[in-house]
């Protein structure tokens, strides 16, 4: 096992490793989400549980490892979260160590509890590498779509309405005391001038907005299932006005979900694209008044 630069990191078999971090639900609070305690229990879930936008967060010093500060204006993290945490549960991140001098290329990447439990898994890249990232290369057939309720209505196609977006100095400042990784590029100067947005107001950026609408309508408490992240002429600065445009391309519905895909992306004064993201929403059938057979009723 070797240290890195990063004195927090370790190395092992070609494996980077995050520390064990404990990450907070910081919206434990938010009554009838799933991150709120009643309602998580209700649902199924052993308490409210932490987005997976938070533990995104936790690769920041393995991919700035692993690519360099390259990652912010050309990199990708894709996450499919498999499993749920709570409240300051331990976790850790864990990436591949690219090849020597790779200007392209793309490697596994995970999240694990303390106990071993599989929390997320995907890949992160930089530049453009040849293989599809784990959520472009994933089937999104595995549930025969059937009748939707929840999603009736909301299909492939299916537009966002474009909306001005920005993340505030308050709102950055309002993150950063609760990360587990806050970098010095997050609250001062960065080599592309001012603090850079963190990956989870980078989330609520690509998302909270434009699906507000909509998803006000739905009467279903909802949950990341996915969510990828591109630079694509990156960073995205805190301050910086962007236009945020997207649209459904997919809808389906599992055992105790139903859930849409949907790809955004934000683009700069000028026209250019800065960043994109690929989700998936879940939204909780025994939430729905359209399942009282799963309500109990």
């Amino acid at each position: 096992m070797t240290l890195l630069a990063n004195s927090t990191l370790t190395a092992h078999d070609g494996i980077l490793r995050g520390p064990i971090r404990h990450s907070i639900n910081r919206a434990r609070n938010a009554k009838g989400s799933i991150h709120d305690d009643a309602t998580a229990s209700k649902l199924g879930f052993r308490g409210g549980t932490v987005a997976g936008s938070i533990h995104n967060e936790l690769f920041v010093p393995l991919l700035l490892e692993a690519f360099g500060q390259r990652w912010f204006e050309r990199g990708t993290l894709s996450m499919y979260y498999l499993n749920a945490t709570t409240d300051r549960e331990a976790v850790r991140a864990f990436l591949k160590q690219p090849p020597a001098g790779a200007r392209d290329t793309q490697v596994d990447a995970w999240v694990q509890r303390e106990d071993g439990m599989h929390v997320a898994q995907g890949t992160a890249s930089v530049g453009q590498p040849a293989e599809k990232s784990a959520l472009l290369a994933r089937p999104l057939d595995r549930f025969d779509v059937g009748e939707l309720r929840i999603l009736k209505g909301v299909g492939p196609g299916f537009r966002f309405e474009p909306q001005q977006v920005v993340c505030t100095a308050e709102q950055q400042r309002d993150r950063l005391a609760v990360t587990t990784e806050p970098i010095p590029w997050f609250s001062s100067d960065s080599p592309w001038g001012g603090p850079v947005v963190m990956l989870a107001p980078m989330v609520q950026m690509l998302y909270a907005k434009v699906v507000a609408a909509m998803r006000g309508t739905l009467g279903a408490v909802g949950l990341f299932g996915a969510i990828e992240l591109r630079n694509v002429n990156g960073p995205l600065l805190v301050g910086r006005d962007y236009t945020c445009s997207g649209e459904v391309f997919a809808v389906g519905q599992s055992p105790k979900t139903e859930y849409m895909w949907f790809e955004t992306g934000l683009d700069d004064a000028s026209g250019l694209r800065v960043a994109e993201m690929r989700m998936q929403l879940r939204f909780m059938k025994a939430s729905s008044k359209l399942y009282p057979e799963l309500r109990g009723e």
